[in-house]
């Protein structure tokens, strides 16, 4: 607390702002007390000095409380700077007209009047200190009208025996009065104390926020550059499967193709969750409602494990029971997560045996089903005791287990909390010896009880037979050779480049259709090669292009938009959209254009 040298102003001259703030916050909110407290003393009054003098009293000390509430009230506007001499000379003028109350009562000869005086001498000084009480010094100024009314009272003792016992009622009062500011002002240290250690701890939160913002940026720039890196082969993984697709396959081969095609998406999909930031830093997962087809969900789920289980030589059994729908709606990735992490279990922890897996469905209403996904196996079983810790986070009923087949423990915790969060949950029935039955239970809302057909492969034609000339520009080997491929299983000619710079001397040299611009490429990036193709002269300086890029930002769709481009796809790469442009290429860049502003392929609009 700055400590006032004078009257508002603070040891280095300047005003004490925060003692006026202080003292004047003080004063105003208790500022009705006072015209209550004038009414008092006036009633004292009238019992020793009668009516008429004790409303003289009144309306005189009345109207000095008026004259100070409203100079109180203009100060408190500029209070920020001090209040200088006006507060400190208007309020002690105001006390002189309190100060009159003890030399009426002591002088009105009255047997009770000197009790009053003292009373009232007392009373106003304990007035004054406790308005001001972070301002002492202000308070010895303005209560100094009761000295002088004690010094005519003690004056007009002298010689009397009263005079001693009444001087000896100064030191008992300043003693109380010293205790009232010290007590304040100790207060006001604590105070002042916590609000130091408030502020430090603010300070170190504020660093704490800070660094905590800078690692999460870092970790986005991270999470980037992984997200190119992985979806790179994955182009080349789910791009191989979709050309492999078009082939003439056997059933066991399409069936292994499948397994293929739904892992890689099944792995798209949790590497599009590790983009989401906010579902990062909330520490949970947000679960999406779309049309989910049960038959392809199936294949999904056991695809990775039929396989896993024979190499154990295991016996692995799937099948459908009950009121099974075409399509429900629910989120399949979130449905696979849990499904697989009770399959991966019984396959691992199972050495000899049968793990079957069954999907029981029961119609509760015409759009409505409720699905028991059960996982049996035939491995050691667990005991009644560890039941009751098997769901807690880092827990492997074996410990050995960890060792064995190694693990955190956190599969079957965060299954069931996926499980709660979708309104269903995980029950297990377990015999030691004999094996363990978990159970997935879900409800789900149906959209089709009737199986849907299967899918058409993509192909590359174009629908009036038009043979196009493609630029693919593409850095990366595995995916130049499955879009070349694909081109030319329809018939179309394509040539490739592997940077923007020889991108852009063959577009000077030869007319294309269409021209495929990967975007991240070593020597030029894509958007460099579009932007100087569509700067230039060439014979290619109108034609449709198409960015490629890893990226999913929408930031990055409206860079790609910018620098020329007319569609933008994502990798791995979508055939079917891919197809859809080609299909626009007759129409030139418009009739792309408002393809992608229409929706009707996955391309990003600006």
């Amino acid at each position: 607390m700055v400590e006032s040298d004078g009257i508002g102003k603070s040891a280095t001259g300047e005003p004490g702002a925060g003692e006026a703030a202080q003292a004047l916050r003080a004063i105003l909110q208790t500022q009705y007390l006072r015209y209550l407290i004038i009414a008092s003393w006036a009633v004292g009054l009238l019992a020793v000095v009668g009516p008429v003098i004790a409303l003289a009293w009144f309306a005189g000390t009345l109207a000095a409380g008026a004259l100070r509430g409203a100079v109180e009230k203009r100060i408190s506007e500029r209070v920020g700077s001090g209040w200088g001499l006006v507060f400190p000379a208007v309020a002690t003028a105001t006390t002189s007209a309190w100060a009159t109350a003890p030399l009426l009562a002591w002088f009105s000869g009255h047997p009770f009047g000197p009790s009053l005086a003292m009373s009232l001498l007392v009373g106003g000084y304990v007035l004054v200190f406790s308005q001001l009480r972070s301002s002492p010094k202000q308070a010895m100024v303005i209560s100094s009208p009761y000295g002088v009314a004690a010094s005519i009272i003690l004056g007009s003792l002298w010689g009397t025996p009263l005079f001693l016992p009444f001087l000896a009622v100064i030191p008992f009062t300043a003693a109380g009065l010293f205790v009232l500011v010290m007590m304040t002002m100790l207060r006001e240290e604590r105070i002042r104390a916590f609000q130091e250690h408030q502020a430090h701890l603010i300070e170190e939160l504020e660093t704490a926020r800070d660094r905590a913002n800078a690692a999460s940026d870092a970790k986005s720039s991270f999470l980037g550059v992984i997200s190119h890196e992985l979806r790179t082969p994955m182009n080349g993984v789910l791009g191989a499967a979709q050309l492999l697709s078009a082939t003439r396959l056997e059933p066991t081969q399409r069936d292994y193709l499948s397994i293929i095609r739904n892992s890689g998406d099944n792995l798209l999909s949790l590497l599009n969750d590790i983009l989401d930031m906010t579902k990062i830093e909330a520490g949970k997962m947000t679960f999406e409602v779309v049309d989910v087809s049960i038959d392809d969900l199936h294949k999904r789920v056991i695809g990775p494990f039929q396989a896993q289980a024979e190499a154990k030589g295991l016996t692995f059994s799937a099948r459908f029971e009950g009121d099974i729908p075409a399509v429900v709606r629910g989120d399949p990735l979130r449905v696979c997560q849990v499904i697989h992490n009770l399959l991966s279990n019984a396959v691992k922890f199972t050495d000899k045996g049968e793990v079957a897996y069954v999907v029981r469905g029961e119609r509760l209403a015409d759009n409505r089903v409720r699905f028991d996904f059960a996982v049996t196996d035939s491995g050691a079983g667990i005991a009644p005791d560890d039941l009751a810790r098997l769901f807690q986070p880092f827990t492997q009923v074996d410990a050995s287990s960890t060792r064995r087949f190694g693990g955190t423990g956190l599969g079957l915790t965060i299954s069931r909390r996926m499980a709660n969060i979708m309104d269903g949950d995980i029950s297990v029935v377990s015999t030691l010896g004999e094996g363990s039955t978990f159970t997935f239970s879900v409800e789900a809302d149906v959209v089709e009880w009737v199986r849907e057909a299967a899918a058409e492969p993509i192909h590359a034609e174009v629908e009036d037979g038009q043979i196009l000339s493609v630029l693919v520009v593409e850095d990366h080997p595995v995916n130049r050779m499955i879009l070349e491929a694909w081109m030319g299983s329809a018939g179309h000619a394509s040539a490739t480049a592997e940077n923007g710079q020889i991108a852009i001397e063959a577009a000077e040299e030869q007319r294309f259709d269409l021209i495929i611009m990967d975007v991240n490429m070593p020597v030029m990036d894509g958007l460099t090669a579009t932007r100087a193709i569509r700067a230039g002269e060439g014979p290619n300086h109108d034609t449709p292009i198409v960015v490629l890029s890893a990226s999913a930002r929408s930031e990055d769709h409206v860079a790609g938009l910018d620098a020329g481009a007319d569609a933008y796809l994502n990798k791995p790469i979508d055939f079917a959209a891919l197809a859809k442009v080609m299909n626009r290429v007759a129409g030139g860049r418009a009739a792309i254009r408002a393809l992608v502003d229409a929706g009707e392929t996955t391309a990003a609009a600006a």
